[in-house]
């Protein structure tokens, strides 16, 4: 078999946007030609020449929803418009890279082995739409789903069939480690390498199609893997799910060829995620999120992270403001062979208490809160759970006891036997590095809130029913395009704890 050659990978236009509400982007590349732009009536009216999407998937893709100002979408001036009217006035909005920001994409595979069609599902369908010049991908996603074309086509591997259930291959996830520390630093994005994820349609690694994923993750391996030419590819691994529900990944992985960790370099520290742990897609303006967050973290503070997968954002406040103690939590126990692989690459010079708690946030949502003096909070689109939003609407009317020595005692004695099963679970399944510290008051109450949203209606929920308990005060909040070509936006709110003022003043006496 001759080795397969990829065409020259495409440059696309690369911008650093930071802007304001009456800024434009600092441009660093050509305008589109004017034939590419519909036509305008007056000047006022021109989309931006410089931030336009130029897809040719645009019109039939579900991925992207609007072709123009990509460094601005029209939700920042409602979210504007939302925290003025909360009090905030200098709500700032950071845009960075416009195109080829996408660094992990999970794509569906359907169609026949000799025009296999790989890409996203149509608005409202399940009707896939190939698109093999995404431009929010990073280019090399784009060159790994053409040599995964190529194996597909000559290894004669079956898309999957929705109706039939039939098939071998039934997504792909792909994933872009730039951390790359023998070439210099303005090179390394441009040549990150890509870990591919095969989604197999089979019970595990010894079913009758196994034959195939073999050949194919041969084939991705011998031409595009470390001994070949391009040396594309990071990995590959296999994920088996047999499932007819829409839900993407098996409970069951196996690594195949190439570079088992996969590492990648945000918030100051190197973090290692496995394929089945939740990624940011925009890499770099998820680093510009958690240099925004660290500012509003005291060096030394005591932190509890929620929904905190691999613990990235728990693990960098650990390393750059020295905590004295984190504690992650999260639901899903796959991220926690990250957490550990990350915790070994930490600074040395740590001393305090790290964690990591397979948990359910929902459950005894209190006993996560108390202890701390910051909450991180960075829940899935759908927003915060009922009673960890009661909990924290209610946090200020719990009464402090001090003299309790458990951390993860609750101010209440807890009797309910399905909250006390969940604890001894959750202590089974915990990850404690370092020495176990117990802050000086473990039933402190925490005085900041930072809550990092990627869903903006649900967030406007959370966000009124804070201030409404009269129990937070929103401080400050930033918005960051880590979504480009669409109307998502990731929002980071911190709030402050309103503290009850004591009652001053002496009484009058009572006359005679």
């Amino acid at each position: 078999m001759s080795l397969y050659t990829l065409p020259i990978r495409p440059t696309y236009p690369i911008i650093t946007c930071r802007v304001s509400p009456a800024t434009a982007p600092t441009v660093a590349s050509p305008p589109p030609p004017p034939s590419l732009l519909p036509p305008a009536t007056s000047a006022t009216a021109v989309p931006s020449l410089t931030c336009a999407l130029q897809c040719p998937h645009f019109e039939s893709c579900s991925g992207c929803t609007h072709e123009f100002n990509l460094h601005r979408p029209v939700i920042v001036d409602e979210a504007s418009n939302f925290f003025k009217g909360l009090g905030v006035s200098d709500f700032t909005f950071d845009s960075c890279r416009l195109w080829g920001w996408r660094c992990r994409a999970k794509l569906a595979v359907r169609g026949s082995s000799e025009n296999p069609l790989i890409g996203l599902y149509q608005e409202g369908t399940h009707n896939v739409v190939d698109i093999p010049q995404c431009k929010a991908h990073h280019p090399n996603i784009n060159a790994a789903v053409e040599l995964l074309r190529k194996g597909v086509r000559e290894l004669n591997i079956e898309p999957y069939d929705e109706d039939q259930g039939t098939g071998d291959l039934r997504y792909v996830q792909m994933a872009v480690t730039t951390h790359n520390t023998a070439l210099p630093a303005v090179e390394r994005y441009r040549n990150g390498r890509v870990q591919v994820a095969l989604v197999w349609n089979s019970r595990n690694e010894k079913s009758s199609n196994s034959d195939k994923l073999n050949a194919l993750a041969n084939f991705l391996w011998r031409n595009g893997g470390s001994r070949s030419k391009l040396h594309l590819i990071h990995s590959v691994w296999a994920n088996f799910q047999t499932s007819t529900n829409n839900i993407i990944f098996g409970n069951r992985w196996r690594h195949l060829l190439g570079e088992r960790d996969f590492w990648e370099h945000v918030g100051g520290i190197d973090i290692s995620l496995d394929p089945s742990s939740f990624g940011q897609a925009n890499t770099r303006a998820f680093d510009n999120l958690l240099r925004k967050l660290h500012k509003y973290v005291p060096f030394g503070a005591s932190v509890a992270d929620l929904y905190a997968g691999a613990g990235v954002i728990g693990l960098s406040l650990a390393a750059t403001k020295k905590c004295r103690s984190v504690k992650c939590i999260e639901i899903n126990k796959e991220s926690k062979p990250s957490f550990e692989k990350t915790v070994d690459r930490l600074p040395k010079s740590i001393e305090g208490s790290i964690s990591w708690h397979n948990a359910d946030t929902s459950i005894d949502p209190l006993s996560w809160l108390v202890g701390s003096d910051v909450i991180v909070i960075d829940p899935p689109r759908k927003g915060l759970d009922t009673t960890l939003i009661d909990a924290l609407r209610t946090i200020s009317s719990h009464k402090v006891k001090p003299s309790l020595k458990s951390s993860s005692s609750n101010i209440k004695e807890e009797k309910r036997p399905w909250v006390l099963r969940e604890r001894e679970r959750v202590k089974e399944a915990s990850v404690q590095v370092g020495r176990e510290t117990i802050s000086e008051d473990p039933q402190s109450l925490p005085e900041t809130l930072i809550y990092i949203s990627c869903g903006w209606e649900s967030f406007k929920e959370d966000c009124k029913s804070l201030l409404n308990s009269k129990s937070w005060q929103l401080e400050k909040a930033h918005g960051f395009n880590l979504f480009p070509g669409t109307q998502s936006i990731e929002v980071l709110a911190v709030f402050k704890r309103s503290l009850k003022k004591k009652k001053t003043g002496k009484k009058k006496k009572k006359q005679g």
